[in-house]
């Protein structure tokens, strides 16, 4: 079979011009060119993203009432669970969300789904697991915006379920109290390319900006949505470049001692997007692929030491 080469017909003034304006290589110039990266302050993000180049999270659709929601169940000590998938995009997800809240003071419960025996996503069967404990509020992540039905049974037992999910909406939403997901039809959300932790990610920034914390409280957790958000294979430009460009930074001296650990048994030296998606990934998938995706995210949220390095050894 022959092939057919197809060449970009570039702008080289463009090139010369950005190249001469940010002092970097034609070389670079050019791929920047040829992704219609040209306009100044998306050639300045893309080379030197800051923490000032994430979007608002309240344009998001639902954020407002899914913030709202949760500062109420926080105030109250409300019995909540966070039900997530099983890959890296949804471990680090629930890790991500699950630590936030227990620093505001919110403990909650997990449940992930047995990839071997129950699949992907909400099923009639975890809901009624879960409404037996008494849950009132239930928050998917990377997962829920395709559970009509689920989501309709967690109404009738008294679940409030806040969706958070990166997937394409079917013909309807469900009718949960929050759908947050900017790939909803009512979309206006900037980006449409976050993973599951990235919605997840977008949440915590909102709350945070609801009880004026500082911005620290969320930002600390890019290592973990760095991690999720190369692992999901989602594009890493716009906003996914920001996350990563700051997460990998922070990954280099990540304080989680379950990816500490990781990153130490993976025997990689330098950490970049290869050392995450051959080294670090496939060990975090390791759990959920054999059916035991609560040691990976145990790891995720330990504080023990030795617990730490006893799951990771399981993962070599």
């Amino acid at each position: 079979m022959k092939k057919k080469w197809e060449y970009y017909d570039t702008d080289l003034s463009a090139v010369q011009d950005i190249s001469n304006k940010f002092k970097v290589s034609e070389i670079l110039a050019k791929v920047l060119v040829n992704r219609n990266i040209i306009n100044e302050k998306e050639v300045e993000v893309f080379l030197n993203p800051t923490r000032e180049d994430f979007y608002d999270p309240f344009l998001m659709p639902d954020m407002e009432k899914a913030v709202d929601r949760i500062i109420k169940a926080i105030e109250t000590s409300e019995k909540v669970i966070i039900f997530g998938d099983y890959d890296v995009d949804g471990i680090t997800s629930i890790a991500v969300l699950k630590k936030f809240l227990s620093e505001r003071g919110l403990e909650t419960a997990y449940y992930i789904p047995n990839r071997l025996e129950e699949g992907y996503g909400l099923t009639i069967d975890a809901i009624e697991k879960i409404a037996k404990d008494d849950y009132t509020l239930m928050i998917t992540v990377d997962c829920g915006i395709s559970g009509i039905k689920e989501v309709e049974r967690c109404n009738e037992l008294g679940i409030d379920v806040i969706i958070t999910d990166h997937h394409e909406q079917l013909e309807e939403l469900p009718n949960a109290y929050a759908a947050v997901n900017h790939k909803r039809r009512d979309n206006t959300y900037p980006f449409r390319g976050l993973a599951g932790v990235g919605v997840v990610f977008k949440l915590i920034q909102a709350i945070s900006l609801k009880l004026k914390l500082d911005a620290k409280e969320y930002l600390k957790y890019l290592d973990l949505v760095c991690i999720g958000t190369i692992s999901d294979i989602v594009p890493l430009i716009d906003e996914n470049r920001v996350i990563c460009k700051l997460g990998l930074k922070l990954v280099e001296v990540t304080k989680n001692l379950g990816l500490r650990e990781l990153i130490i048994g993976s025997g990689y030296k330098e950490i970049n997007t290869g050392a995450v998606s051959f080294g670090l990934a496939p060990r975090i998938n390791a759990c959920g692929r054999m059916g035991h995706p609560y040691e990976a995210l145990e790891l995720l949220i330990t504080d023990d030491v030795e617990e730490a390095k006893n799951i990771t050894r399981k993962a070599k």
